[in-house]
């Protein structure tokens, strides 16, 4: 990867899980954007290092429904599912993604804000996440989320190294 800059934004209590990550891909940014929108293709990059996607049900579309489960190495599943609030193709993906506890009830809301820019082939993406809602038992998790956002961009990379490749 070209650049692997990453931040987390401290300025204000309500923020002190925000982060914005930037990442330069060596694919166009339609080949980006697909990515995110193909069920097949996001199965297999999202979530950490050594996660598997057992579910993984997108609509993409303007309310339309994203239903994730992980599964860790260790075998344990961590539910989410979210809502797509925006998609500008191939520029822009706006949703809202909700970690669930063990009776579907979400621990945090995270707005997800996804942008892709195109430069001479490669594309530029920009995540920012924004927590808008946490429970008390977010912040065990929450602690992860740059981790776990950088390596699942990792394995965007891998993945569109691997696209791009065989073309």
């Amino acid at each position: 990867m070209s650049a692997n800059n990453a931040r987390v934004s401290n300025t204000v209590e309500s923020a002190e899980w925000d982060l914005v990550i930037t990442r330069v891909f060596d694919a166009p940014r339609e080949q980006v954007f697909r990515a995110w929108t193909d069920t097949r293709h996001m199965a297999q990059w999202w979530g950490p290092k050594g996660f598997t996607n057992p579910v993984c049900e997108l609509d993409v579309r303007v309310g339309g429904a994203i239903r994730i489960h992980m599964r860790a190495p260790n075998g344990v599943v961590y539910p989410m599912s979210g809502v797509f609030e925006e998609i500008t193709e191939p520029e822009r993906l706006v949703f809202v993604s909700s970690a669930l506890d063990e009776n579907g009830n979400s621990m945090f809301d995270v707005l997800n804000t996804v942008t892709f820019a195109e430069q001479r082939g490669k594309t530029t993406l920009t995540l920012q996440a924004r927590v808008i809602k946490a429970t008390a038992q977010a912040p065990q998790y929450l602690k992860g989320m740059e981790a776990g956002w950088s390596q699942s961009l990792d394995r965007l990379g891998d993945l569109l190294d691997g696209i791009v490749g065989r073309h």
